[in-house]
């Protein structure tokens, strides 16, 4: 993600005055509907502007039309092997004209039609399934791994995958059910129940489930949601880090992006097919009221004037999207009241700042001393607000109070930190580095940049730690790249992080709009236009940062990381930057010998590494229906996870300190206090935490030995 005040970053932004030209269409009749332009500029954008387009041709259309079909069908339980046929012979070959405005849309109205037609079809047959008793001493097996299956032949065949599907679900409910009445036995209001009892009410809860999801389905079913599941399946097929964004979604992602939001204050839940309130914020426009309470259920959101919008079927996320809006917005809410009442207010909504996602310190206690431990779980920046939060400002101040605590090294954790604002990476490396380059970038032209900290000072210069894993992504990337490349401290985590080398931007497809204006009617592309490299000259596409050290993890095997994505791009590299490494390195050689030898020790991470390796291997997506040998299958797992958590905290807790200012800060509010000690006592039994602080010690008492690699 860019800053769109640092345009001199994109190099490309030039260009957009040629991608957003509207050309003639090349189809008479009608004039061209709003989704026909909309694929018109798409396509324009991804010629144009994409770092490395494919050319929109037959293939292509192959390729879109195999997608869609797997996104809108992802379980391939909906659809007939006829149905794609006839679907495949009309418009396999034919998309990349509807794409480029050559041809009038009409794959995805056919799409839906059909998709409506089947989705009813399937409700029913479940329901005659789910009508009739299922025998769990049978031995058969369901397949799962949807990737690798075919839709089914015939309505026979596909009455037979909705069975097997619905027995395994079935078969779940009634071993949680056996367990829970043999846990209950001898306990007061104890009723047995026979197997039989068990086994209905399995399937009732079943069917409850599927009713609620194909209701959901068929509300998600219309021509506005389908297009644009269509218009992200086409951007996806270029890369998977381009996106298509429907107004509501493009807000959503600045709100992810800056940490703030406009809406009413209230966590919400799904909870048996009902959207219930969960937490309230203190301070936000629902707390003020008086009139939501925790355990109110939101039955329609209405905008203003507008008619309300009944909430059945909807996924909290969606919920959400709806109840958020512009500041000082009207928006009224039809509420279901613990006693049955129902009742409906109005709400102006305001700014929600959620600051769980802003960086946080704490002191912790080692062997050598005193180590600060900064928490940074995005690279956020509020785009629009220049005194908005930025996490380069914030990790300073940070830093800053813990100098003012004397700590003798800081360790910055970016686990999961899956990224964001390129130009606050380049600052926040610049907290630890004299001045030099941080990152590399260049263009679909090949035209290289170096981003460079120019700050001569600086913040802290003692011992660093960078803690990643498989999902610290992006910025988190060149970050840990660059503290690596600078030998200016040590990257402990899993064998390599996510792997995403590449740089997006924002880009508004109404070609009336200014750069800035992103919530036109017609949406946003989130579209990839360079690429970045360490200054090394790698890149960390596809390859990711290798970590120093390297601690065992539960998802290692899983196939999560950039390279396990069909539409990535290559890895490759550009020339070296001139940078000077940094005068105080460390001898990462026999650091990261104590560390190994520390770890094979470890009870935690041999089992860790032992189990993780054996579920990897049961991950074949292939479940017995039988009772006896699911439950077996379910006792072998649940035995290795049991042993995976029963390591997984420490037994003797770690110390840890609150700074004065965060004692104070939490204090005001007895939300923001709990969930702020939640986390607190969440570091302190981390063994990869732990491990850190180990390490930290190891480089206190190594400090000022010569680098070595």
């Amino acid at each position: 993600m860019l800053n769109k005040r640092n345009l001199p970053i994109v190099l490309l932004v030039s260009a957009l005055g040629i991608a957003i030209a509207l050309k003639t269409f090349a189809f008479s009749g009608t004039p061209p509907t709003k989704y026909e332009k909309i694929l018109k500029n798409v396509s324009e954008m991804l010629e144009e502007i994409h770092y490395s387009p494919k050319n929109i041709d037959d293939q292509f259309s192959k390729e879109v039309f195999k997608k869609y079909l797997g996104e809108v069908d992802v379980e391939k339980k909906i659809f007939l092997r006829s149905d794609i046929q006839e679907l495949s012979a009309k418009y396999q070959d034919q998309l990349d004209e509807e794409i480029l405005g050559k041809a009038p849309v009409q794959f995805v109205p056919a799409v839906v039609v059909l998709y409506k037609k089947r989705l009813l079809e399937i409700q029913n047959i479940s329901h005659e399934i789910l009508a009739q008793p299922f025998d769990f001493n049978k031995q058969e097996t369901v397949n799962l791994d949807y990737d690798k299956m075919d839709y089914p032949l015939n309505p026979a065949a596909q009455r037979e995958e909705l069975r097997k599907n619905l027995k395994y679900r079935a078969l779940e409910k009634y071993a949680d059910l056996l367990e829970q009445q043999e846990a209950a036995k001898g306990k007061a209001g104890y009723v047995a129940k026979t197997p039989e009892q068990l086994e209905k009410e399995a399937r009732d809860k079943v069917l409850k489930v599927i009713d609620r999801s194909y209701d959901h389905f068929l509300l998600k079913s219309n021509e506005d949601d389908m297009f644009n599941i269509f218009v992200e399946t086409i951007v996806q097929c270029m890369d998977p880090h381009t996106d298509y964004f429907p107004p509501v979604e493009k807000r959503s992602f600045d709100e992810d992006m800056s940490g703030h939001f406009y809406g009413i204050g209230a966590a919400l839940r799904d909870e048996d097919g009902t959207i219930k309130i969960v937490s309230l914020v203190t301070g936000s426009p629902a707390w003020k009221s008086g009139q939501v309470n925790v355990g109110d259920v939101i039955l329609k959101v209405g905008q203003g004037s507008q008619e309300p919008v009944d909430l059945t079927s909807y996924m909290v996320e969606d919920a959400v999207k709806i109840i958020r809006g512009n500041k000082g917005t009207e928006v009224k809410l039809t509420l279901k009241k613990a006693d049955g009442s129902v009742k409906t207010i109005t709400l102006i909504r305001d700014e929600i700042v959620q600051d769980e996602k802003f960086a946080k310190s704490v002191i912790i206690q080692s062997d050598k001393g005193k180590i600060g431990y900064i928490f940074l779980p995005e690279f956020y920046a509020d785009f629009d607000n220049q005194k908005g939060s930025r996490c380069s400002i914030d990790v300073a101040r940070e830093i800053i109070k813990l100098k003012d605590a004397k700590v003798d090294g800081i360790v910055l954790d970016l686990r999961n930190n899956g990224g964001g604002s390129l130009y606050d990476v380049v600052q926040m490396v610049g907290l630890f580095i004299d001045q030099g380059p941080v990152v590399q970038v260049r263009d679909r032209d090949g035209k290289p940049q170096v981003l460079n900290d120019r700050d001569k000072t600086v913040l802290y210069d003692g011992p660093l730690a960078v803690m990643v894993n498989e999902f610290s992504a992006s910025a988190s990337e060149i970050f840990a790249a660059a503290i690596q490349d600078y030998h200016r401290g040590v990257i402990i985590g899993s064998t390599s992080t996510y792997g995403k080398g590449t740089v997006q931007r924002n880009i508004p497809l109404d070609k009336n709009a200014g750069l800035d204006d992103l919530g036109g009617p017609m949406g946003s592309v989130k579209l990839t236009l360079q690429k970045f490299y360490r200054i090394n000259g790698g890149s960390t596409q596809l390859r990711g940062v290798s970590s120093d050290i390297v601690l065992p993890d539960l998802y290692e095997h899983y196939k999560i990381r950039e390279k396990d994505q069909p539409d990535a791009l290559a890895w490759d590299e550009m020339p070296k930057a001139d940078y000077t490494t940094w005068r105080y390195a460390y001898d990462i050689n026999n650091i990261r010998t104590t560390s190994t030898e520390r770890t094979n020790g470890n009870i935690a991470f041999t089992t860790i590494s032992k189990n993780a390796a054996w579920l990897d291997k049961q991950n074949d997506k292939t479940f017995p229906l039988n009772l006896k040998a699911y439950q077996e299958q379910q006792k072998m797992v649940r035995m290795m996870v049991k042993q995976i958590d029963s390591v997984s905290k420490l037994a003797n807790p770690m110390v840890i300190n609150t700074l004065p200012q965060d004692t104070i800060k939490y204090s005001e509010d007895k939300d923001k206090a709990e969930r702020y000690k939640q986390w607190v006592d969440s570091r302190k039994t981390d063994i990869y935490l732990k491990e850190t602080i180990n390490v930290m010690d190891d480089m206190i008492s190594l400090k000022g030995v010569v680098y070595k690699n």
